[in-house]
């Protein structure tokens, strides 16, 4: 099976986590944390800063490292690196997403996410503790 490696970014402000919904695709309509594919010889840290200025036109700082979400999607397999960070610059506009929305901890759940973004909900929550 095709593995893709991707990054993620749990964008964070004032304890509240920024969520997108994709505006495309297979999985068009359903709740995502943004981000995309990891280009040959990148380092995941710069691609989730490339991804986030291409799709949000923001410049974003990685403030750590959260998790690795391994996931078999019925025609590949997603290897997605998660890093919480904050916004350095820009106003978070959607290039790419249908819409996105601020969600605090006793709303996380509120949004269809995608099957592998849900596996970084119960860690966030903990972060948000």
């Amino acid at each position: 099976m095709k593995t893709i490696n991707v990054v993620a970014a749990i964008i964070c402000k004032n304890g509240l986590i920024f969520a997108t919904q994709r505006g495309y695709g297979e999985f068009k309509g359903q709740w995502e944390f943004p981000g995309g594919k990891v280009e040959e010889g990148e380092a995941p840290e710069d691609a989730i800063i490339r991804e986030i200025h291409e799709e949000l036109n923001t410049e974003i700082a990685i403030d750590e490292y959260l998790h690795i979400v391994e996931y078999d999607y019925p025609a590949f397999h997603l290897s997605m690196r998660c890093y919480l960070c904050h916004v350095v610059e820009g106003d978070l506009v959607l290039v790419e997403h249908e819409a996105a929305k601020w969600l605090t901890k006793d709303n996380l759940y509120s949004v269809d996410w995608l099957p592998a973004d849900q596996e970084l909900i119960p860690l966030i929550e903990k972060k948000l503790n």
